[in-house]
């Protein structure tokens, strides 16, 4: 053999050598780890009318209609030609949080109408607050005012209705 033939040899033999032979795992070549896991749970939140609680517009005359304005604090004022009546009761609404403690939180609240067999009135809600904090023993309140919209075809009568405030976890 001439040197360049043993060279191709050798050469042949060193990269045999260094290709990748199959593995085969023994007992002891495996090994396990726990992960770790989490998780909170938080109390549901629930909101809640209280009791004896309504927004309430008070009496009025109509004229040729306006509005009667109910702050969250549970002010009156009137505009257009909508007089309040002397002795009118106004008030704003009432609503307790129960929670999660320190959790912040918002409140929507929808428009809504009262009706009378004498016709139906729309009215605008308005809550005291968008956002909140449930207290360190997980509870809140707010308050509902609203603008009731009176048109000057109304007619007299005892009107009733209901909205629907709605509280959610930010």
């Amino acid at each position: 053999m001439d040197t360049r033939t043993t060279k191709h040899i050798a050469l042949a033999v060193a990269l045999l050598a260094l290709a990748p032979a199959r593995a085969y795992a023994a007992s002891g070549n495996a090994s396990n780890a726990s992960g770790s896991a989490g998780a909170t749970l938080v109390a549901p939140i629930v909101v809640s009318h209280v009791a004896g609680a309504a927004l309430k517009f008070g009496t009025f005359t109509v004229g040729v209609g306006g509005t009667v304005v109910v702050s969250p604090t549970g002010a009156s004022s009137v505009t257009g030609s909508v007089t309040l009546a002397p002795g009118s009761i106004n008030a704003a609404d009432g609503f307790a949080v129960s929670g999660d403690p320190g959790r912040n939180f918002s409140i929507t609240t929808s428009v809504g109408s009262v009706t009378s067999s004498a016709g139906n009135i729309v009215f605008v809600t308005q809550p005291s607050a968008t956002q909140a904090t449930l207290g360190p023993s997980g509870t809140g309140t707010f308050t509902v005012g609203g603008t009731l919209l009176v048109g000057s075809n109304i007619l007299p009568g005892v009107y009733k209705g209901t909205y629907t405030a709605t509280v959610a976890y930010d």
